[in-house]
């Protein structure tokens, strides 16, 4: 199939066309600025679908709203009239379509042209209203407040919240696109006419940058996002691009000793915390057992002895692993226990505990396996 975006360079024009190519759509023509006349004339001759996505949002001057977001729409139209091509069009629109300012005027105008094209031509319309798309590739500082919040507070930069109640609808990039192919095989979301993205996050401006700045701090106090609350899963994906590029890698606090080291990498509320744990060889760690704290230990380089002895028995268990055969050694409920290395190299093993160590309260007692 021979697909035309235009808007291609743009947020959504991006993402659109990264995940058509991940699908096997390589014919695409991509319409941008830069696009000459006869390119998109040869471009609306071979189209066999359309997704039009370019548009307006911060022009220098009023009136160009009405001539990017109507004008272009309207040359669009005129060219697949022309050319006698009628295949389906997609536009994107703005739920501001709706209000009397002179961005959704020209957003309605630009939707009206498009009715008016498809009960004239015979050809398939389908009109998006838009609430605020977020996700990754989106410009910061232009017409998206996430994209704006994400890049400042990753950079230590202002951010300025007039109404931290102000609630905002919003759906995520990748949810777009995934609509958008769906509405390119037949299979839109439709209601009174309009096209719609089936999922939609409501939530407050103060919200959104309490989450974003809980991003940040998570690299100092290791606290993973909630990933079940799928939204913010998904702002946490979009922080993340905004990262500057020479701040991908950050430090842990490795606590040293003559023994070896132990780093606590991730904690969660809902599923504990991880950790690393570096023993030199002869060294052995543990002798101590938990009421309710449960633990896993993987050896993932190095030779280990784990070994349990329940605290009313006389009876030691023991599991030799390595990093040659990953397994997962589970460290029950009172058993006390340790790990050796017995190998000649340093041990590495992960470990998962499924609470965050609490010094207050560290279910945690001494004694020799």
């Amino acid at each position: 199939m021979n697909i035309l975006v235009t808007g291609a360079k743009g947020f959504v024009g991006k993402n659109l066309i990264a995940e058509l190519k991940n699908r096997g759509y390589n014919e695409i023509y991509e319409c941008d600025i830069e696009t000459t006349d006869e390119e998109l004339e040869e471009y609306t001759k071979k189209c066999e679908f359309v997704f039009h996505l370019a548009g307006v949002n911060r022009p220098e001057k009023e009136e160009e709203f009405m001539k990017g977001n109507f004008g272009f729409t309207s040359t669009l139209l005129e060219k697949l009239k022309k050319n006698e091509n009628k295949s389906p069009v997609l536009i994107s629109s703005s739920i501001q379509a709706k209000l009397d300012n002179p961005y959704g005027k020209s957003k309605k105008a630009g939707e009206d042209l498009m009715f008016t094209y498809g009960k004239e031509n015979g050809a398939k319309v389908l009109v998006y209203r838009l609430p605020n798309v977020f996700g990754k590739w989106c410009r910061p500082n232009y017409n998206s407040v996430i994209a704006t919040f994400c890049n400042n507070i990753a950079r230590d930069l202002e951010i300025k919240i007039n109404d931290p109640n102000v609630v905002m609808n919003l759906v995520y990039i990748d949810d777009v696109v995934e609509e958008f192919i769906s509405a390119l095989e037949g299979k839109e979301h439709i209601e009174e006419n309009f096209c719609y993205v089936p999922t939609v996050y409501t939530i407050t401006l103060g919200e959104i940058a309490n989450l974003i700045k809980s991003f940040k701090q998570s690299r100092k106090d290791l606290m993973l996002p909630n990933m079940q609350d799928e939204f913010s899963k998904k702002l946490y994906s979009t922080y993340l691009s905004y990262i500057p590029e020479e701040e991908f890698c950050y430090p842990l606090k490795m606590n040293i000793d003559n023994r070896g080291s132990f780093t606590e990498m991730f904690k969660t509320l809902e599923r504990g915390q991880i950790s690393v744990n570096i023993s030199k060889p002869g060294i052995v760690k543990g002798n101590h057992w938990h009421n309710t704290k449960n633990e896993k230990f993987i050896v993932v380089s190095g030779k280990a002895a784990i070994r349990f002895r329940k605290i009313d028995s006389d009876k030691v268990i023991e599991y030799i692993t390595s990093g040659d055969k990953i397994e997962v050694v589970d460290i029950p409920c009172g058993y006390t226990h340790n790990i050796e290395n017995i190998g000649d190299t340093d041990l590495v093993t992960i470990m998962w505990a499924n609470e965050i160590f609490n010094p207050d309260k560290p279910d945690t007692y001494f004694m020799e396996v």
